[in-house]
């Protein structure tokens, strides 16, 4: 059956000033290694249907949200390598685009409008799935635009689990949520919701790859009562 997959995955991508162009590099080849990884295939196999969904979105400021890569099937390699081929070609923006008026509002990050913008593609998939999970990566707190809580909400509200993965190292968290604040602690707070939901922590953009995986291997093989309902 074509018509329904084990889980429908928005990757929503902190695409903001903070992130270096190198740091973008090191993204792109993180999902690019990660989704064709064997634990990564086995734990998509694993499932009743053997097939997951994904949609690929850049934010950053309050006026910036692109959808990179539509709803795209995966269920085995050829399916992950082609996406990361994909992902090669439509990858995000760079800090010199930030500056721009394509890339409005580029140094700030609002967590909001990118989880409100995710949610409203479930309604785009070609497929329904019994789970709907959004991953929030990013390396610093909202500080531009509604409070990511009441967008959290509005996700959980319509079924969907909100996860984070928190890559810390940014001296901007603690100049905005205080001394000795760390990123994870917050998404834990004010980011994820909804069944199952739970937050992976980069230690930096240089674990990004190895800690995406570890969170693919996790939304993907979780349950059906880990994520939200369709």
């Amino acid at each position: 059956m074509h018509d329904r997959v084990d889980l429908l995955l928005v990757l929503a991508v902190d695409a903001s000033a903070s992130i270096s162009a190198e740091e973008a590099r090191m993204q792109q080849r993180g999902y690019q290694r990660a989704l064709p990884h064997p634990q990564v295939l086995d734990a998509i196999a694993s499932g009743p249907l053997g097939a997951i969904a994904i949609a690929t979105v850049a934010w950053a400021g309050l006026g910036f949200q692109k959808l990179v890569l539509p709803w795209t099937r995966i269920a085995d390699r050829r399916d992950a390598e082609a996406w990361g081929d994909a992902l090669a070609t439509a990858w995000l923006p760079v800090p010199d685009e930030a500056a721009s008026e394509a890339f409005p509002n580029g140094s700030l990050t609002c967590i909001s409008r990118g989880i409100d913008f995710s949610r409203r593609l479930f309604a785009q998939a070609a497929w329904d799935a019994p789970r709907r999970v959004i991953d929030v990566s990013g390396d610093g707190p909202n500080n531009e635009g509604p409070p990511v809580e009441e967008a959290r909400d509005r996700a959980v509200a319509a079924g969907i689990t909100v996860n984070g993965l928190a890559v810390e190292g940014d001296p901007e968290v603690e100049r905005v949520l205080g001394p000795g604040a760390r990123l994870a602690d917050y998404y834990r707070d004010a980011v994820i919701g909804g069944p199952g939901a739970f937050v992976e922590v980069a230690d930096s953009i240089r674990d990004f790859g190895h800690a995406i995986r570890r969170k693919l291997i996790l939304e993907i093989a979780a349950g059906p009562d880990a994520g939200g309902a369709a």
